[in-house]
């Protein structure tokens, strides 16, 4: 046994010296600009790029993002592929843009999770995002979906593993339409709330999409996301803390794209945005540079 244990520690240090070979051919960024000034919020913009590319598409795509220019400073992004191109985005990614994941197992540990990577895994791989509880793994899709307290055991073995967490929130459209979005919303966070420590929201973003507006071409305007914004952080005040509710990030994900963006990210309490088709095409970038 001891043998064998000795060989596969050997092979997990092996593996640990090729993921670091990996990232560290990644190709510089050109991040610039003024960083964030003090006291405020520096804009996370994440690109999901769900179940979409190929080795010979995504390649060609991330070649055109390391090639369109700086990000300022002021701006933090990911990308979460599909975890087969992980690796792709290790080796070819430019280093100014964040790996991401789209899942995360809720075991804690490696073991017998046939078709399941946790956190330890993606870590391994480079990855620092994770997103979870995206609308479409709470409804599900022929699979069942996944509940809100799975989404916050979820959140939570994430984060003490070392991952960072864009956990998503929203309301269906007949839900918007019956005036409960923010009822919706408060009961998508509060098993996240029980589960998590104050410290533990210095790394969770919380992206609000309505899942009305995800993939539709419909898009809350301005004023209809900032106002459902701030109320998101006016519950975190009151069922977490008024420290994490300033500090914390809470991004729109409603077809956001470059010609809507700049609005978007003017409201006070937008700093982010998570992407779904936009983050596929050269737009991505026009997103990135809307942020004020």
């Amino acid at each position: 046994m001891d043998f064998l244990k000795g060989i596969a520690d050997k092979a997990k240090e092996e593996t640990g010296k090729i993921v670091s070979q990996i990232q560290h051919k990644r190709p510089p960024g050109s991040s610039t600009g003024e960083p964030a000034k003090e006291g405020e919020r520096t804009y996370l913009i994440g690109g999901n790029w769900k179940c979409n590319g190929t080795t010979e598409s995504l390649t060609a795509l991330i070649k055109e993002f390391n090639e369109l220019g700086p990000i300022p400073a002021n701006v933090e992004v990911a990308i979460c592929a599909p975890d087969i191109y992980i690796p792709l985005l290790g080796e070819k990614l430019r280093d100014d843009i964040a790996i991401g994941a789209q899942n995360c197992g809720v075991n804690e540990k490696q073991g017998a999770y046939t078709g399941e990577i946790c956190a330890d895994q993606l870590i391994d791989a480079g990855v620092v995002w994770v997103i979870i509880g995206h609308s479409e793994r709470r409804e599900g899709f022929v699979m069942a979906g996944e509940d809100e307290m799975l989404c916050a055991k979820k959140l939570k073995v994430a984060l003490d593993k070392g991952l960072k967490v864009m956990f998503a929130i929203g309301e269906k459209k007949e839900e918007r339409e019956a005036g409960t979005t923010m009822e919706v919303c408060a009961k998508q966070l509060a098993p996240a709330a029980e589960l998590l420590n104050e410290e533990d929201w210095a790394n969770v973003a919380i992206a609000y999409e309505p899942v009305w507006a995800i993939g539709t071409g419909l898009t809350a305007t301005p004023e209809m996301a900032q106002e459902t914004h701030a109320s998101i952080r006016e519950w975190v005040a009151e069922h977490v803390s008024a420290d994490v509710a300033k500090a914390v990030r809470i991004q729109y994900g409603g077809s956001m794209k470059g010609a809507n963006a700049k609005d978007l990210l003017a409201q006070p309490d937008i700093d982010g945005g998570l992407i779904g088709g936009a983050s596929l095409k050269a737009d991505f970038f026009n997103v990135i540079n809307g942020a004020p």
